[in-house]
């Protein structure tokens, strides 16, 4: 689903957004009636707490939605948009002293809170409709918003239904809608095309495993997205155990998170040409799997050792990214939900994110904090290059000694990326529901780029 803002704007409810500073102020300009009532129901003007103002006859003349103090708003994001899952049905105009920034940030906040999967079972849906607050480019929101919810969806989709040839079906969808090229290279193809290890990834899986391709533009500098797109990671045969696989459906939320931003990038018209990347597999068990001790040759030319097949997602971007880099982007940035070592410094809410320019990184920073969309640099420390070289093949995908395992994944795939490149290493997924993100898959990284993007590429 999609969440929009509603158009109604001559029934709107007042929504008037207050720190707990100014509550008494606000409550003395409001009907005593009303002011009565939010006194009664111990009303604080806590971050994202929200109650309905009734007027005489019982129906709602007002509402309130607390910013809470400056502490706790550092403390989450998102907060005013909690209100759309709290509030009565109804349609409501936010009022109150907030800068641009946080206007847009609100209403972003409530779209991406209204936002429901409902493809296995009937979801109640956000009764209270938000009107576009003044001056914000409502828009550029509500594409941002669909963006993330197509990556919501595809990521919460089961791998039984999202499987190699289901992701191509959803970005062939994509491509249709903004009239973008698409081709894929299917199967037994790939070794006769020279993608070696995306095929050997996924040869043992029923579905075959593939590369996408999607192109759209035709002017401005060129800007290459891969995304990791294991749609099933049982860890081959270093099976993972059974907890550690519950969550593998979310292991192509590298895929899913490209394709929600290159939705962002063609709704919104921007003057470059992209290109989209998209090697997908599933990481199976059978008696043609790939093993660990395997020497591979990867498209180009590197061999290396496979020492865990559960490193996987690192052997089937190196084949994307060298086939991207053969045209010399001006830019080239991967998603992947790569590493535990990256949960397991920043967490499942930071996006990790490695670049080879500290002006990009700066950019991309600077537009996490515009938009968002916490993101944290991670060094391509060059001393731990030696920790992937195993002395019998060029690369090792799956270094002993468990150290820096987010650093030397990365710096595995710098081995075949274009410069300059950008590397994210995401979780996917929200472990519990927070504003404006339900339990479930979420996109990570992509809005910071996005808003990054006009210095990336000089836009």
């Amino acid at each position: 689903m999609t969440p929009t803002f509603a158009t109604d704007t001559e029934t709107a409810i007042p929504l008037h957004a207050v720190a707990p500073e100014g509550l008494d102020d606000l409550l003395g300009r409001l009907p005593d009636s009303a002011a009565s009532w939010a006194r009664a129901q111990g009303f604080k003007a806590g971050a994202g707490a929200a109650i309905a103002l009734p007027g005489p006859d019982g129906a709602i003349i007002a509402a309130l939605v607390g910013i809470g103090a400056p502490e706790s708003r550092a403390r989450d994001r998102f907060q005013i948009g909690k209100a759309a899952s709290t509030l009565p049905e109804g349609t409501y105009a936010l009022t109150g002293e907030l800068t641009l920034a946080e206007q847009e940030e609100a209403a972003l906040g409530w779209l991406l809170e209204s936002y429901r999967f409902d493809r296995y079972k009937d979801q109640s849906p956000a009764k209270a409709a938000l009107v576009a607050p003044d001056g914000i480019d409502a828009g550029r929101i509500e594409t941002i918003a669909a963006g993330e919810c197509l990556t919501r969806d595809l990521i919460n989709t089961p791998a039984a239904d999202m499987g190699p040839p289901e992701l191509e079906a959803a970005a062939r969808s994509l491509a249709q809608t903004f009239g973008a090229k698409v081709s894929s290279i299917v199967g037994e193809a790939l070794v006769e095309q020279n993608f070696p290890l995306i095929h050997a990834v996924g040869r043992a899986a029923e579905k075959a495993p593939r590369l996408i391709d999607i192109r759209w533009g035709n002017e401005g500098p060129a800007l290459t997205l891969v995304g990791k797109g294991i749609c099933f990671d049982t860890g081959g045969l270093n099976i993972k155990p059974g907890s550690s696989m519950g969550l593998m459906k979310k292991d192509m939320g590298g895929a899913a998170t490209v394709l929600g931003l290159a939705h962002m990038i063609m709704a919104l018209g921007l003057k470059l040409r992209l290109r989209v990347l998209i090697p997908s597999a599933e990481n199976n068990i059978a008696g043609n799997a790939f093993r660990p001790g395997d020497i591979l040759t990867s498209r180009k030319g590197l061999t290396v050792e496979v020492n865990n097949t559960d490193a996987e997602g690192r052997l089937v971007l190196a084949d994307a990214l060298a086939y991207g880099a053969e045209e010399d982007p001006d830019l080239m940035v991967s998603f992947a939900t790569l590493t535990g070592a990256a949960r397991v410094a920043v967490g499942p809410d930071l996006a990790p994110f490695y670049a080879t320019d500290d002006n990009h990184a700066a950019a991309i920073a600077a537009g996490a904090a515009q938009v968002a969309d916490p993101v944290w640099r991670m060094p391509f420390h060059a001393p731990y290059e030696a920790m992937i070289e195993p002395g019998i093949a060029d690369l090792d995908n799956a270094p002993s000694g468990g150290f820096a395992g987010s650093i030397t994944a990365a710096l595995f795939l710098k081995r075949f990326a274009a410069n300059p490149y950008v590397h994210y290493d995401i979780y996917g997924w929200c472990p519990a529901a927070k504003p404006g993100r339900p339990k479930g898959g979420v996109g990570q990284g992509a809005r910071a780029l996005l808003a990054a993007l006009p210095d990336l590429l000089d836009l």
